[in-house]
């Protein structure tokens, strides 16, 4: 099978594409699926449009069996052809963002297969036919157990301070790091650590170097961030955003808070006492999370599409 992924370019990443949309492919690869990438440099809705000439020389020249579109928007894009179907996986930003949400309502009209990470965002779209819902999964392997203070020492962390890794960049204006730097200030001697700018392998000797992390975005699909952390058992304080409620359900040492200084510094003071690391790796496994159920699925999907097309 031949899979053209269409996704934007993303300046900040090596490969210029994003970590969860790379790895998939990865996965995807080892199941002896051909793969082929597509990134979208343009931007704004009519920069996308202007990819449509380059992405059928793509199309041309591949010949894919079927193409495999990450947000909506590039899911717009790729249905501007009708030869070869399209699956649509949509994030997140595509449907809690009012303006990008209508143009990817007409993408989810178009696609021959919608899929969703966060049951959140499939109700928001009021899609009732043809739809799975499929997070983005994460590799097991890239996260190996390492003990705490090894982890501090390679980092070059303090052994008896309090670290609490914040999920993002502090300029990302949709994570909301004004109200996680207002929690962490009401708590004596603790350290609000910004994730940008790590490795993969990095980010997860902080994960275990931490006390937990924080997520406090006043948006999210169903962030990476959060399985990567349960996958390291690092204790998590988060907003009810995305789908985090239903994944940490159940996880010991895991908190969700209002959208409040106090309430976020409530639930961190609970996360420090618990003071150890949590089940969450054995919550992934158990929920399917890993990349290889994630690609078992996706193929499922596949075949589903290109046997409905004969």
């Amino acid at each position: 099978m031949k899979v053209l992924v269409v996704c934007s370019y993303k300046v900040q990443y090596s490969s210029h594409i994003a970590p969860f949309i790379e790895e998939q492919v990865e996965a995807l690869e080892m199941q002896g699926v051909t793969v082929s990438c597509f990134l979208i440099k343009e931007r704004g809705v009519m920069g996308y449009l202007k990819e449509r000439r380059r992405l059928m020389d793509e199309i041309r020249r591949f010949a894919p069996n079927i193409i495999h579109a990450h947000f909506g928007l590039s899911g717009l894009l790729a249905n501007l052809q009708r030869r070869i179907p399209v699956v649509t996986t949509y994030h997140g930003s595509d449907i809690n963002v009012s303006s990008v949400f209508l143009l990817s309502k007409i993408s989810m009209w178009l696609s021959a297969w919608n899929i969703f990470v966060s049951r959140k965002n499939w109700r928001k779209s009021s899609v009732k036919r043809n739809f799975s819902l499929l997070p983005c999964g994460i590799n097991l392997d890239d996260f190996p157990f390492m003990e705490k203070m090894r982890a501090r020492n390679l980092l070059g962390w303090k052994r008896d301070a309090r670290y609490v890794l914040f999920a993002g960049a502090f300029g990302n204006k949709v994570k909301n790091a004004p109200l996680a730097m207002d929690a962490v200030a009401q708590l004596p001697d603790v350290e609000l650590v910004e994730m940008k700018g790590f490795t993969r392998s990095q980010i997860a000797t902080m994960m275990y170097a931490s006390d937990m992390l924080l997520m406090t975005s006043f948006s999210e699909g169903s962030p990476q961030v959060i399985k990567e952390a349960m996958a390291c058992g690092c204790p998590i304080v988060s907003v009810d955003v995305g789908d985090v409620a239903e994944r940490i359900d159940g996880v010991d040492g895991c908190f969700l808070a209002e959208s409040t200084p106090d309430d976020v510094a409530s639930k961190l003071r609970l996360a420090i006492t618990w003071n150890g690391r949590t089940n969450g790796r054995e919550k992934v496994v158990a929920m399917g999370l890993d990349n290889h159920y994630i690609v078992s699925e996706l193929l499922s999907i596949y075949s589903n599409v290109l046997n409905g097309r004969k």
